[in-house]
């Protein structure tokens, strides 16, 4: 019975293989005797234990199927399943699955990173299980522990440093949201979200900030957080994830999660990629700047130069009208007007606006987004 349950642990774990190895003239059966192999050198389809047919038919599907769904790389797939079975908390299969991530590539310290990761999504003792789960696989395999640190914030600098890697991948925050929370908490969840989701845990080593919203992603996928899933798409195709990547991790993580909770996260990737682009779909907002004074003629330089080149070489950028306090120079308001969703997100992501970004950074003081409904949603700019 031992023997069993450790063989279907290591199935079940096997959800994850995928990389460019398999050919499309193979057969699935071939393709996973072959994964299976790389993942955990031994043999799939043995016909062997209580339920032969069953492990049949799982082995097949993760290894023959699946693994071949998607532009994903082992090292990928494997980290997205650390990550899935982590938040789902079956331990079992995180433990073989932590020895496959680690044959197919994935560091220690990538591995430890993908657990430290699941904390502000499932909380802190849910993480330490899957931390312990993951340590007895390191201790086996004769890694030495605790591992090197990776931590790049102090005290002094976790809320300047979370805030700016929020604002690069969620504009604005989440106020709205916290607005009107009885006695003014919804201020305090705000800057625990800056300074430790941000601050703390997203501005680690190891892994990067793709390799993290990605990951994100797919705790969220698992945990069905929908009002999540739709934000965290953004984040993704601001960070630089494709929505193909975003959808290939979501079918990664369907073995394990079942097809309901898959469906519904390809559905919102689905809504968020295809919204329909008409003249009322138009994205506007304000944004509010507080510049350092002493850096203001530097700032209004950067400023020039992403306004006109946006103009000049984006059709989807409306306008960009920039205006400043006659009293309080520093003070500057842009209104900002794209004709869709689609076009803003294509404009993060453009040279001259990632040179203005990364150039201002020290400059600006307080940035405020926020997010508008035309009155008239119709009328034309001239």
């Amino acid at each position: 019975m031992k023997k069993a349950t450790l063989i279907i642990a290591v199935v079940l774990a096997n959800i994850l293989p995928a990389t460019a190895q398999t050919t499309d003239n193979m057969d699935r059966t071939e393709v996973c005797k072959q994964n299976y192999k790389t993942l955990f050198g031994g043999e799939a389809l043995t016909g062997q234990g209580t339920d032969p047919e069953m492990m049949d038919i799982l082995q097949k599907f993760i290894f023959g199927e699946v693994f071949r769904t998607g532009d994903l790389t082992m090292k990928q797939r494997e980290m997205i399943t650390c990550a899935t079975l982590a938040t789902m908390q079956t331990l079992p299969q995180l433990k073989a699955h932590a020895g496959a991530a680690l044959n197919v590539g994935v560091s220690p310290g990538e591995l430890r990173e993908v657990m430290y990761l699941t904390a502000p999504f499932i909380g802190f003792p849910k993480m330490l299980n899957a931390v312990a789960t993951v340590n007895e696989v390191f201790k086996e395999r004769g890694i030495s522990l605790p591992l090197e640190p990776q931590g790049t914030v102090t005290e002094a600098d976790r809320h300047e440093k979370g805030k700016a890697i929020q604002d690069k991948l969620y504009p604005g925050g989440i106020s709205s949201v916290m607005d009107g929370v009885p006695g003014d908490l919804g201020k305090d969840v705000e800057r625990f979200l800056t300074d430790y989701f941000f601050g703390e845990i997203y501005s680690r080593g190891a892994l990067d900030l793709k390799t993290r919203e990605l990951l994100g992603y797919c705790i969220l996928t698992t945990l069905e957080a929908e009002s999540q899933l739709k934000s965290h798409y953004h984040g993704n195709i601001n960070v630089g994830n494709k929505p193909e990547t975003l959808a290939a991790a979501v079918v990664q993580c369907l073995p394990y999660i079942g097809f309901p909770a898959a469906i519904k996260a390809l559905r919102i990737i689905k809504q968020e990629y295809a919204k329909p682009s008409t003249d009322g779909d138009n994205l506007v907002r304000l944004s509010r700047i507080t510049v350092d004074p002493a850096m203001l003629d530097a700032y209004n330089d950067y400023l020039k130069e992403e306004i006109e080149a946006s103009i000049q070489l984006e059709p989807g950028v409306l306008a960009l009208y920039a205006v400043v306090e006659k009293d309080a120079p520093n003070n500057i308001t842009i209104l900002e007007i794209y004709a869709d969703r689609a076009a803003y997100e294509s404009h993060l992501k453009t040279t001259h606006f990632q040179k203005y970004k990364q150039g201002t950074l020290d400059m600006v003081k307080n940035l405020e987004l926020i997010d508008t409904t035309p009155l008239l949603p119709g009328l034309k700019i001239k």
